[in-house]
């Protein structure tokens, strides 16, 4: 599968973070669902790391089954606009990256 993901950054301020929940719920998500070709929306909350506490506050894949797909919906109004949202009320916040996932078991 190939994924954008944003790495979003831990909010400190409890009334920030209740805007931006807000709004990533109700806004952000859906204009993401609404991406052609996408498979799901995975939210990530982080709730710390092996010294404690994490400068993040979630990591949010966005699914394509093949890179077919993934290339197509970068180009897309609907791309597009997630891109232009999460600008508007996440900038500084997010750092976006493209992925290929690499299964493996034992």
């Amino acid at each position: 599968m190939y994924k954008v993901i944003a790495a979003y950054k831990a909010l400190t301020d409890e009334a920030q973070k209740a805007k931006f929940e807000e709004h990533f719920k109700n806004i952000h998500t859906p204009i993401c669902l609404k991406i052609p070709g996408i498979k799901e929306v995975r939210t990530n909350k982080i709730f710390g790391g092996p010294a404690g506490a994490s400068d993040l506050h979630q990591v949010v894949e966005m699914v394509f089954e093949n890179k077919d797909s993934w290339k197509a919906a970068m180009k897309t109004p609907e791309m597009m606009e997630s891109g232009k949202d999460a600008m508007k009320f996440a900038g500084d916040l997010v750092s976006v990256h493209f992925a290929e996932e690499i299964i493996t078991k034992g």
